[in-house]
């Protein structure tokens, strides 16, 4: 074992910025999450730990999700040998029950035929539960540690929740000398934030009119990524859902970077690859990088009115009639996901088409 790896994680983000100087916010959250020895992601299951999502809320929202696929895909023809990529698919639950609903639909036409399923999981812990979720689900499946070419070839689908999130910021804050970028350094034998001494291009700073101390967060990862499934869907026809808390059309100069560990907020540059570092989506961002690729985009829209346009208030009566005993939790998780007081306005659904598909479910 060297002697990097038996400092532990924080110990090199430290010896990185003493040999080479101060490093972004992107590259810090990117080591604190993804580095195969020590990052948040890479080391375990946060899922109930530290925070949950709306898969392993109710099983409703796999349902809708795969069923508004599968509509989505009728409406452009039911183009042969779809494709259907989950970004960050967490433990598999979304997946393994939006397949289950789509199996169990017989109005559609059966979206699973000559369907290839791939799951993009960096993780090794989680993909080994997503492996284990999906045993059976009889569709031809891989893994892939990244969205990639070989998935631009074929009508293309993609789920992403709450992934969005945690993909890499950079940080700029206004002072009274310009746009400077917030960098991690060390102060005192701890990671500590500091501003760059140049001055930012106003070139790269689109929302120059912030006051002093106002915040333009950037992730150039989130709208490339975007851009590039948007490319995909108006060349060769599928659709994108995208669903994640953040920003609509007006994301302002508020910071959001965050962390959370052992169930609450924390210190961002503490205990880095201990606990779940996101920002919040600048949807409109993603909207426009989509545009820009030649795609139709609809949305951002509330979740809770996305979900409740796609009729999860009617399942949720189904699943509830079906088992009394449950009655409550089941309209526990409906309120959770779609109240405007709970998940339901702070996160948000956006949708990305090809320019000539009509308006999908949930935002007409």
């Amino acid at each position: 074992m060297t002697s990097a790896l038996k400092m532990g994680l924080e110990g090199r983000i430290a010896a990185l910025i003493a040999a080479q100087g101060p490093i972004t916010v992107a590259q810090f959250m990117t080591m604190a999450l993804h580095d195969a020895e020590g990052g948040y992601y890479a080391t375990r299951d946060p899922l109930g730990r530290d925070f949950t999502t709306a898969p392993e809320i109710s099983q409703m929202f796999g349902e809708m999700l795969g069923l508004w696929c599968a509509a989505a895909w009728r409406d452009q023809g039911c183009p042969k040998n779809p494709m259907l990529v989950e970004l960050g698919p967490g433990r598999g639950s979304l997946m393994a029950d939006a397949l289950r609903a789509l199996r169990a639909q017989k109005a559609l036409p059966d979206f699973c035929d000559g369907l290839e399923l791939v799951m993009v999981e960096a993780s090794p812990v989680l993909r080994a539960l997503q492996e284990k979720a999906l045993a059976n689900a009889n569709v031809n499946i891989r893994w892939a540690t990244h969205f990639d070419d070989s998935m631009a070839q074929r009508p293309l689908f993609v789920l992403a929740n709450e992934f969005f999130d945690a993909l890499p910021i950079r940080q700029f804050v206004r002072t009274a000398r310009g746009w400077c970028e917030r960098m991690v350094t060390q102060a005192g034998g701890k990671l500590a934030f500091a501003l760059a001494p140049l001055v930012t291009p106003p070139s790269l700073i689109p929302k120059a009119d912030a006051p002093d101390g106002g915040v333009h967060e950037v992730s150039a990862s989130s709208t490339a990524l975007a851009g590039e499934i948007a490319r995909v869907i108006a060349a060769k026809g599928g659709a994108a859902l995208f669903l994640d808390y953040g920003h609509g059309e007006a994301a302002g100069h508020g910071e959001t970077l965050q962390a959370i560990g052992g169930g609450g907020f924390a210190d961002v540059l503490a205990q880095p690859g201990a606990q779940d570092i996101t920002a919040h989506v600048d949807f409109a961002a993603l909207a426009d990088a989509a545009r820009h690729a030649g795609a139709a985009v609809h949305g951002p829209l509330g979740q809770g009115a996305f979900l409740n346009r796609l009729g999860m208030g009617a399942r949720a009566q189904q699943l509830a009639t079906a088992n009394p005993n449950a009655a409550a939790d089941v309209q526990a998780a409906l309120a959770r996901l779609t109240s405007p007081a709970q998940m339901g306005e702070l996160f948000k659904a956006l949708a990305i088409l090809p320019p000539s598909a009509p308006t999908p479910p949930g935002f007409a």
